[in-house]
Protein backbone atom coordinates (compact mmCIF):
# COMPACT_ATOMS: atom_id res chain seq x y z
CA UNK A 1 0.00 0.00 0.00
CA UNK A 2 2.67 2.73 1.10
CA UNK A 3 4.56 1.91 -2.14
CA UNK A 4 1.51 3.07 -4.38
CA UNK A 5 1.13 6.50 -2.69
CA UNK A 6 1.96 9.65 -4.09
CA UNK A 7 5.08 11.87 -2.82
CA UNK A 8 2.61 14.43 -0.97
CA UNK A 9 0.58 10.86 0.35
CA UNK A 10 3.73 9.74 1.96
CA UNK A 11 4.73 12.49 3.55
CA UNK A 12 1.58 13.46 4.92
CA UNK A 13 1.14 9.59 6.35
CA UNK A 14 4.71 10.37 8.49
CA UNK A 15 3.40 13.78 9.25
CA UNK A 16 0.57 12.56 10.59
CA UNK A 17 1.95 9.39 12.31
CA UNK A 18 4.66 11.57 14.34
CA UNK A 19 2.78 13.89 15.25
CA UNK A 20 0.39 11.86 16.70
CA UNK A 21 2.86 9.64 18.46
CA UNK A 22 4.59 12.47 20.39
CA UNK A 23 1.06 13.84 21.53
CA UNK A 24 -0.15 10.45 22.58
CA UNK A 25 3.00 9.56 24.46
CA UNK A 26 2.80 12.40 26.58
CA UNK A 27 -0.98 11.81 26.85
CA UNK A 28 0.01 7.90 28.10
CA UNK A 29 2.16 9.23 30.76
CA UNK A 30 -0.65 10.65 32.69
CA UNK A 31 -3.34 8.04 32.00
CA UNK A 32 -0.48 5.63 33.27
CA UNK A 33 0.08 7.84 36.39
CA UNK A 34 -3.56 8.13 37.37
CA UNK A 35 -4.28 4.12 36.82
CA UNK A 36 -1.20 3.48 38.75
CA UNK A 37 -2.15 5.90 41.53
CA UNK A 38 -6.34 6.75 41.54
CA UNK A 39 -7.50 2.97 39.39
CA UNK A 40 -8.22 1.85 36.25
CA UNK A 41 -11.51 1.92 35.83
CA UNK A 42 -12.08 5.84 36.02
CA UNK A 43 -8.35 6.45 34.36
CA UNK A 44 -9.89 4.07 31.25
CA UNK A 45 -13.46 5.86 31.17
CA UNK A 46 -11.82 9.31 31.06
CA UNK A 47 -9.36 8.25 27.94
CA UNK A 48 -12.67 6.67 26.42
CA UNK A 49 -15.03 10.06 26.38
CA UNK A 50 -11.69 12.18 25.33
CA UNK A 51 -11.48 9.66 22.58
CA UNK A 52 -15.14 9.94 21.12
CA UNK A 53 -15.52 13.86 22.24
CA UNK A 54 -12.24 13.98 19.46
CA UNK A 55 -13.38 11.89 16.67
CA UNK A 56 -16.50 14.09 17.00
CA UNK A 57 -14.93 16.96 16.31
CA UNK A 58 -13.09 15.56 13.34
CA UNK A 59 -16.63 14.15 11.91
CA UNK A 60 -18.13 17.44 12.48
CA UNK A 61 -15.20 19.91 10.61
CA UNK A 62 -13.96 17.88 8.71
CA UNK A 63 -16.62 18.23 5.36
CA UNK A 64 -17.14 21.41 6.51
CA UNK A 65 -13.44 22.07 5.20
CA UNK A 66 -13.56 20.16 2.21
CA UNK A 67 -16.25 22.64 1.00
CA UNK A 68 -13.96 25.99 1.34
CA UNK A 69 -12.25 26.59 -2.35
CA UNK A 70 -9.37 24.75 -2.42
CA UNK A 71 -6.76 27.54 -2.94
CA UNK A 72 -8.32 29.66 0.04
CA UNK A 73 -8.22 26.35 2.22
CA UNK A 74 -4.46 25.76 1.31
CA UNK A 75 -3.33 29.64 2.71
CA UNK A 76 -5.35 29.43 5.42
CA UNK A 77 -4.37 25.92 6.43
CA UNK A 78 -0.94 26.40 5.43
CA UNK A 79 -0.45 29.89 6.82
CA UNK A 80 -1.82 27.50 10.62
CA UNK A 81 0.49 25.11 9.68
CA UNK A 82 3.41 27.20 9.97
CA UNK A 83 2.74 28.36 12.88
CA UNK A 84 2.52 24.95 14.89
CA UNK A 85 5.11 23.60 12.76
CA UNK A 86 7.64 26.56 13.69
CA UNK A 87 6.33 26.39 17.61
CA UNK A 88 7.58 22.88 18.04
CA UNK A 89 10.63 23.81 15.72
CA UNK A 90 11.51 26.61 18.45
CA UNK A 91 11.52 24.04 21.32
CA UNK A 92 12.91 21.19 19.68
CA UNK A 93 15.92 23.78 18.91
CA UNK A 94 15.87 25.24 22.52
CA UNK A 95 16.17 21.54 23.79
CA UNK A 96 19.08 20.44 21.32
CA UNK A 97 20.93 23.50 22.23
CA UNK A 98 20.95 22.82 25.98
CA UNK A 99 18.96 26.24 26.54
CA UNK A 100 15.88 24.35 27.64
CA UNK A 101 15.33 20.87 29.37
CA UNK A 102 14.47 18.19 27.41
CA UNK A 103 11.21 16.83 27.71
CA UNK A 104 11.29 14.40 30.47
CA UNK A 105 8.64 12.21 30.57
CA UNK A 106 9.26 10.26 33.86
CA UNK A 107 9.77 13.24 36.09
CA UNK A 108 6.11 14.38 34.16
CA UNK A 109 5.11 10.86 35.55
CA UNK A 110 6.48 11.78 39.18
CA UNK A 111 4.98 15.03 39.11
CA UNK A 112 1.40 13.11 38.58
CA UNK A 113 1.57 10.63 41.03
CA UNK A 114 3.28 13.07 43.99
CA UNK A 115 -0.41 15.72 43.17
CA UNK A 116 -2.37 12.49 42.44
CA UNK A 117 -1.52 11.29 45.92
CA UNK A 118 -2.40 13.94 47.77
CA UNK A 119 -6.24 13.33 47.33
CA UNK A 120 -8.12 10.71 48.90
CA UNK A 121 -9.33 8.02 46.74
CA UNK A 122 -13.31 7.69 46.81
CA UNK A 123 -14.94 4.43 45.16
CA UNK A 124 -15.57 6.51 41.78
CA UNK A 125 -13.16 8.37 41.12
CA UNK A 126 -14.07 11.82 39.59
CA UNK A 127 -10.39 13.41 39.78
CA UNK A 128 -9.20 10.23 37.85
CA UNK A 129 -11.52 10.75 35.48
CA UNK A 130 -11.08 14.53 34.58
CA UNK A 131 -7.18 13.77 35.23
CA UNK A 132 -7.07 11.28 32.32
CA UNK A 133 -9.98 12.60 29.98
CA UNK A 134 -7.80 16.70 30.41
CA UNK A 135 -4.86 14.64 29.40
CA UNK A 136 -6.18 12.88 26.52
CA UNK A 137 -7.98 15.72 24.94
CA UNK A 138 -5.88 18.36 25.38
CA UNK A 139 -3.33 16.44 23.60
CA UNK A 140 -5.30 14.77 21.03
CA UNK A 141 -6.96 18.12 19.92
CA UNK A 142 -3.69 19.27 18.47
CA UNK A 143 -3.42 16.05 16.67
CA UNK A 144 -7.35 16.71 15.43
CA UNK A 145 -6.08 19.90 14.08
CA UNK A 146 -3.01 18.34 12.76
CA UNK A 147 -5.27 15.47 10.57
CA UNK A 148 -8.09 18.35 9.99
CA UNK A 149 -5.58 20.57 8.74
CA UNK A 150 -3.18 18.38 6.29
CA UNK A 151 -6.02 15.84 5.38
CA UNK A 152 -8.47 18.94 4.18
CA UNK A 153 -5.77 20.64 2.17
CA UNK A 154 -4.62 16.98 0.39
CA UNK A 155 -8.16 15.90 0.51
CA UNK A 156 -7.33 12.95 2.18
CA UNK A 157 -9.28 13.05 5.53
CA UNK A 158 -9.72 9.65 5.39
CA UNK A 159 -6.24 8.77 5.19
CA UNK A 160 -5.06 11.38 7.63
CA UNK A 161 -8.07 9.91 10.09
CA UNK A 162 -7.01 6.25 9.48
CA UNK A 163 -3.27 7.11 10.44
CA UNK A 164 -3.67 8.97 13.33
CA UNK A 165 -6.47 6.40 14.52
CA UNK A 166 -3.83 3.38 13.87
CA UNK A 167 -1.09 5.22 15.61
CA UNK A 168 -2.77 6.17 18.69
CA UNK A 169 -3.51 2.17 18.76
CA UNK A 170 -0.03 1.86 18.55
CA UNK A 171 0.81 3.64 21.20
CA UNK A 172 -1.93 2.53 23.71
CA UNK A 173 -0.09 -0.95 22.84
CA UNK A 174 3.24 0.03 23.56
CA UNK A 175 2.08 1.66 26.64
CA UNK A 176 0.71 -1.40 27.84
CA UNK A 177 4.17 -3.40 27.55
CA UNK A 178 6.17 -0.58 28.80
CA UNK A 179 4.36 1.26 30.65
CA UNK A 180 6.52 4.09 32.62
CA UNK A 181 9.47 3.23 30.24
CA UNK A 182 8.77 6.30 28.13
CA UNK A 183 11.72 7.95 28.54
CA UNK A 184 13.44 6.14 26.20
CA UNK A 185 11.71 7.52 23.38
CA UNK A 186 12.87 9.97 21.12
CA UNK A 187 10.83 12.99 21.36
CA UNK A 188 12.50 15.39 20.69
CA UNK A 189 14.32 14.27 17.83
CA UNK A 190 10.50 13.08 16.53
CA UNK A 191 9.43 16.85 17.53
CA UNK A 192 12.16 18.08 15.50
CA UNK A 193 11.00 15.94 12.65
CA UNK A 194 7.30 16.71 12.93
CA UNK A 195 7.86 20.64 13.13
CA UNK A 196 9.79 20.56 9.91
CA UNK A 197 6.92 18.44 8.11
CA UNK A 198 4.99 20.68 9.36
CA UNK A 199 6.16 23.93 7.68
CA UNK A 200 7.49 22.07 4.62
CA UNK A 201 3.82 21.19 3.97
CA UNK A 202 3.14 25.15 5.22
CA UNK A 203 5.16 26.73 2.88
CA UNK A 204 4.24 23.85 -0.09
CA UNK A 205 0.58 24.86 0.76
CA UNK A 206 0.36 28.75 1.20
CA UNK A 207 2.21 28.90 -1.87
CA UNK A 208 -0.21 26.99 -4.36
CA UNK A 209 -3.24 28.84 -2.98
CA UNK A 210 -0.98 31.98 -3.92
CA UNK A 211 -0.44 30.69 -7.25
CA UNK A 212 3.00 29.56 -6.87
CA UNK A 213 3.74 26.26 -9.08
CA UNK A 214 6.92 24.35 -7.76
CA UNK A 215 8.84 22.53 -9.60
CA UNK A 216 8.70 19.18 -9.58
CA UNK A 217 5.11 19.29 -8.01
CA UNK A 218 5.05 17.15 -5.11
CA UNK A 219 8.50 16.11 -5.51
CA UNK A 220 9.46 19.99 -4.18
CA UNK A 221 8.10 18.60 -0.88
CA UNK A 222 11.21 16.52 0.37
CA UNK A 223 12.79 18.80 -0.93
CA UNK A 224 11.61 21.64 1.37
CA UNK A 225 11.80 19.14 4.06
CA UNK A 226 15.22 18.98 3.65
CA UNK A 227 15.46 22.11 2.99
CA UNK A 228 14.60 23.25 6.59
CA UNK A 229 16.15 20.27 7.94
CA UNK A 230 19.81 21.95 7.10
CA UNK A 231 18.86 24.85 8.19
CA UNK A 232 17.24 23.82 11.62
CA UNK A 233 20.42 22.13 12.09
CA UNK A 234 22.40 25.04 11.56
CA UNK A 235 20.33 27.24 13.58
CA UNK A 236 21.22 24.48 16.30
CA UNK A 237 25.14 25.12 15.64
CA UNK A 238 24.61 28.01 15.96
CA UNK A 239 22.26 28.35 19.33
CA UNK A 240 25.15 25.86 20.93
CA UNK A 241 28.13 28.28 19.36
CA UNK A 242 26.82 30.72 21.66
CA UNK A 243 25.75 28.90 24.84
CA UNK A 244 29.48 27.77 24.97
CA UNK A 245 30.21 31.87 24.88
CA UNK A 246 28.07 32.66 27.98
CA UNK A 247 29.81 32.78 31.03
CA UNK A 248 28.38 30.31 33.28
Amino acid sequence: MIASLSTSSSVLVVAIFLATAVEMVEALTIVVAVGHTRGWRSALEGVAVALMALGALVGIFGPALLRIPINDLRVVVGSILLIFGMQWLRKAILRSSGFKAKHDEDAIFAATVASLTQVGKPQRDSLAFVTSFKGVFLEGLEVVITVLTLGASAHKIVLASWVASGTVLLVALVGVLVAKQLSSVPENAMKMTVGVLLVSYGTFWCGEGLGIHWTGADAALPMLALTYFVGTWVIIALARQSRKRVPA
